[in-house]
This record gives structure tokens, sequence and C-alpha cells, in this order.
């Protein structure tokens, strides 16, 4: 029996648990700009054109005989209609289960954690989570979808419908015409969307730049008894081939609003024609959010190829270095042959020549931005994709000193943790005889900005740098040195500041202190490498330091929360001679240090962030020493 026959019934089909709650949010988020609907199911009608057009380049059979892709829009005031109409790839039973009975199963709970019931903040989110087709349910309390899969008998149409309310009904229907046909069953205050030039001023708004016609079918204000007409309604050609001069910002607008699937407009775009040994043309955009998946391994990169303004493939990380994932856009190029595959893409030179060609762009325009004049629209990127760029330093050695100056970090020069400097604001302000940028790594803020690695920093007024992000150990393992300066980690090996300020501040006398280091080595045993008399420390009795060359204690950390296995270290306990703490290990008992050696380790060890052993130890030694 075939697979028409036995399921040609209709059945009722439950949405995820989640699936209302997301479409109450949505509904709440964009009510006060309803008309957004019909933008998301024309950019959707759009990418089904497109994909028909990219899978006939290997089967022209999909076209059934009709290559005139496009788009229609009727309405019904008696019925209180409207239908979007495209000819496009269509989708197969399946396909609508998987594509409309179901919102992005891999992230809906990553959805509705980022949903923060400030509608401006989340309305950006609902059309990168793919949850534009549930705009239709702000303007209808019912949605008809009626589809059949290029390729596929007409016996095969499928007809999906709901009244948003948490379930949906699935039945299969003959279906002549490939395509996707959406009925919106208007609310009653939807009326105004019955409206022809109402409609006609959307389209033109939002969706004049599709580069498919888009045609009004009958218009709704025509007299009965009058000719139909048939009107195209948008410009249709594709945005990124006009002169930038013939393009408002408004177009450029709505344009990323459709390749970005955002409702806001973007923070900046680059729009540039390439010639030479390779042409290609690049519209590219700097979103203002970070998309929910950003840091998801499976995320997709958001630039779209096209091949003499046919559309290839999306999501391909070819097109643009990792740490550039956030970009959204389309780059079109006459080098590729129409039927290119992921094979070529490996190997071809134009790719590689449009790769570098669009980040060394991209590089220069958020150059722009972080320029003087340009510092609120650069903070915005920084803090949407700050750690998203440290990842090119450590990825794209070719252009490593280019990002490496438009790194941003909160420092010891301001307390206020959103003030952030560069590294050549740093270099800048040096101490003279300093030849040497700071820093220090932890896991909050608070607690780099609070370590008692920086006593002697403050002191002397020698700036540090706080790295409270994950990807920071990994950046400055990777990046040594900054326009001729050394990078040094505070909390790692001896640190020297000797030639800055007053000598004598810097100076410890270690042939005193050794008896009461040795003490104190001799009562922790093995849980430290070394106890030794430091000077960076003046208020603090004591504080853990790595290694010159082993890991920090807080990449450590970092590794054991990933999973990974960590080679057992001993750190290396320096301490404070000056302390009243540490001077009375000179004369106490021997078991009274050894309860005094335990305290200055555990207290070292909390001061960085970490986490004690022996957590009720740590408070009995600390009463005992206090009764």
């Amino acid at each position: 029996m075939s697979e028409s026959a036995t399921q040609t019934h209709k059945e009722t089909m439950s949405f995820q648990a989640e699936v209302k709650q997301v479409l109450d949010l949505m509904i709440h988020s964009l009510y006060s700009n309803r008309e957004i609907f019909l933008r998301e199911l024309i950019s959707n009608a759009s990418d089904a054109a497109d994909k028909l057009r990219f899978e006939a380049l290997s089967d022209d059979a999909l076209f059934e005989g009709d290559g005139d892709l496009h788009l229609t829009i009727a309405l019904d005031k008696e019925a209180r209609t409207l239908t979007l109409t495209d000819n496009g790839i269509g989708m197969s039973r399946q396909e609508v289960i998987d594509n409309i009975g179901t919102i992005a199963r891999s992230g809906t709970r990553a959805f509705l954690e980022n949903m923060s019931g400030d509608a401006k903040k989340d309305a950006h989110l609902i059309g990168q989570f793919g949850v534009g087709f549930y705009s239709a349910f702000i303007v209808a309390d019912k949605v008809t979808l009626t589809t059949r899969r290029a390729g596929l008998s007409a016996e095969h149409g499928v007809r999906w419908e709901s009244t948003g309310d948490g379930s949906y009904s699935l039945e299969t229907v003959e279906q002549a015409a490939r395509g996707t046909s959406v009925t919106l069953h208007l609310r009653e205050d939807a009326g105004e969307f019955l409206d022809g030039w109402r409609i006609k001023s959307i389209v033109r708004k939002y969706s004049d730049h599709i580069p498919f016609p888009i045609r009004m079918l009958g218009d709704a204000d025509a007299e009965e008894g009058e000719e139909v007409k048939i009107e195209t309604i948008n410009e249709a050609s594709a945005l990124w081939t006009r002169s930038k001069d013939s393009i408002s910002e408004e177009e450029y607008s709505a344009f990323y609003n459709h390749v970005g699937h955002d409702f806001e407009a973007p923070l900046a775009h680059l729009h540039a024609k390439l010639e030479g040994k390779h042409e290609y043309t690049l519209l590219l955009y700097l979103p203002k959010n970070p998309p929910f998946d950003l840091w998801h391994t499976d995320a997709k990169h958001g630039v779209k190829l096209y091949v003499r303004r046919v559309f290839i493939m999306e999501a391909n990380e070819k097109l643009l270095p990792r740490y550039l994932r956030f970009v959204r856009g389309v780059m079109d190029t006459n080098d590729l042959p129409l039927n290119v595959s992921r094979e070529i893409l490996q190997s071809s030179p134009a790719i590689e020549a449009m790769k570098k060609g669009a980040t060394k762009r991209l590089l220069g325009l958020i150059e722009e931005l972080a320029k003087a004049e340009e510092q609120e629209r650069f903070n915005t990127l920084w803090d949407a994709f700050g750690n998203v760029l440290k990842e090119g330093v450590i990825e794209d050695f070719e252009n490593r000193d280019r990002i490496a100056r438009l790194l941003r970090f909160s420092s010891t020069a301001s307390e206020n943790d959103e003030q952030r400097v560069s590294l050549s604001d740093y270099i800048g302000r040096m101490q003279p005889g300093q030849e040497t940028i700071y820093f220090i790594t932890a896991d909050t803020l608070a607690a780099a900005r609070n370590s008692p690695h920086l006593e002697l920093f403050r002191k002397k007024r020698v700036e540090v740098l706080l790295l409270a992000d994950r990807i920071d150990e990994w950046l400055v393992g990777h990046m040594s040195e900054f326009e001729g300066k050394k990078l040094q980690s505070i909390s790692r090996g001896k640190v020297d500041l000797s030639a800055i300020g007053d000598a004598e501040e810097t100076k410890v006398d270690e042939a005193a202190a050794s008896p009461i280091a040795e003490r104190i080595k001799s009562a922790l045993g093995e849980k430290v490498k070394e106890v030794r008399a430091t000077n960076r420390l003046t208020e603090s009795a004591s504080c853990i330091v790595a290694d010159e060359h082993g890991l920090s204690s807080q990449m450590e950390r970092i590794l054991k929360q990933v999973g990974q296995a960590v080679p057992k270290s001993q750190p290396i306990l320096e301490i404070n001679p000056e302390h009243a703490l540490v001077r009375r290990v000179a004369d106490a008992s021997d078991e009274i240090v050894a309860d005094l050696a335990e305290i200055l380790l555990d207290q070292a060890i909390l001061a960085e962030g970490g986490k004690l052993e022996d957590p009720a130890g740590f408070v009995r030694r600390i009463n005992k020493l206090l009764g």
C-alpha cells in the first residue's frame, strides 16, 4: 500500500510542551509591531524559492515545467483571510512536522532562558530562533498551511492547521501545484491587514529587496465585477547588485532583517564590490545582539553564498573565520560554477580570496567603530561579541595584531568594570621604567579586582588588566607580547618591579624570612612546591603563585570544569614576612605552626577563588587560633 493511501486520514498532534509558552512570549513581544508577521512569512517564502532554484541546478525536473519563481498575496475581505503563496521547494509531510509542528527542536530551552520579558530585547531573538512563521498568530486566530514538495506527485500534498492553542491538525490532501500556501484567518482587531494599500506599504517597507516578484492578486479594494488585476508590488532585484548610492539606510536595514532573521536594525554594514583576479560582492552586517546559540558548537554561520545571484548555500564555515560567526549577510561571486559543492569550496582560490577580502574589510569596519567618535556603537559590539573576537587572536595568525588592537579589558585604572581599556591605552599609561603589560586572570572581575597579588602594584601605581572571561586564559597563552611589550601574569613566577619607583619598596629580607618559610614548608609537606618570602604583598599574609611555566590555578579550575584531566600540581606559597600572622610562626610551637601553615595556605586558596578540600578543618583551625 502506498504511503499516501495510509496517511489520508486527519490527525491531531500536540506541540512541544514549551511551544505555547513561546507563542505567548512572542505575541507579547511583537504585538505593538504586528505588521512584522508579513515580513516573516515573505522571508520564509523567499527562502523556499531560493532552495528550489538551488536544488533544481542538479535536477531540473523539480521546476515541473514552471521556472517563474514568485510569491502571491491574496486578500479576501468577506472571508477575512490573507493568503501568501509561493511556488518554491514546498515541504513533505515529515518536513511539515519537523519545521512547523516543532519549534527549533534543539534550542527551545536556550531560547526561553534568553527571553527577558523586555519586549524590545526579546524581539530580536524570535526570528533567529526560527519561529518567524508563528508571528502569524499575532494577527490570526487560525492559520492554515497547504504544501507539496517539488518532485512529489499531487497526492502528497499536506494541510496543517492550528489555532495556536497547543495542538495542530495534519492531513494528506491533493495539491496540484508545488510550493506552500499560508492562509491567515484574521482576528477581529486585525482588519487593517485586509486593506490592499496597507499590504503594499508593508511589502515596500520591509520586503522590497526580495529577489522574487511579490504579486498582489485581485486588489481587495476592487469593486465587484471589475477585472482581477495581478500587480507586482516589490522591486524584485537583489539588493547587493545595486549601487550603494541608490540604496537607502531603510533598505539596507530591511535586507538585514531578512538575512539576519532579526527584528532590530543592524549596528553597521559593509557593502563592497571587488574586482580583479577574483570578482565578488559583499553585503555584510554587524548585529547589535548575539544570537542565542552563539556559543553552541553546532551554531550556524550567518552568511549566504550566491553565485551570479543564485543562492547556493547558507551557514558555510568556509566563507568567514569562526571568530566572525556573528556576521550576517551575503557574498556573491562570478568565479564559481552554479553546481558548486562543499568539496569544491574546500580548495577553491575564489572562496579563499573572498574569505580573506571579507575578513580584512570587516576588521576595517570594526576599527572604524573603535574610533573615539564611534565609541557607543563599538561598546555595543564589544558587549555582544568581544569574547568571540578574542578567538581571532588564537585562530588567525595573519590578522592577530589587528585583532589585538581591538581588544578591550577592565583594569585597575578604573573602579568601573564597564570602563574598558585597549592594550594601546595601557602602554600609553605605563610608569617610567615599566616595560611589561601586567594582567591577572580570575573567575570574576570582583575576584580579580580584590586579589592580594595587586597589593604592590597598587602601591606603585602600576596598572593591571583584569581578565575574568573563560577565554582569557587561552588568549594570553597565545599572545605573549603586544607592540614589543611582554605580557606577564602577576600570579605566575616572581615579579620584579624594582625598576619602577622606589626600589627600596620591593626589597624583602629573605635571610630573615627563610627560617619562617622553612617551618611552614615543613608543616605543609607535599601540599606546596615551595614556600618563599615575597615583596608583592603589603596587606595580606599569603598568596598562591603558579610556577613560571606551569598552569595557573584559574586554568586548572577551567580544565576541571570541562572534564579535562589535570596533572596534579604543587602551588608555590608566598608569605608576607611583615604580617602578624606570619611573624607568629617564628616562636610558635610545632602544633601551632601546623595550624598557622594550613590557615595561610587555605586563605591563599580562597583569595584565588579556589575551593578548600577541608572547609570544616579551616573553620576549626581559625576558631582555635582565635580562642
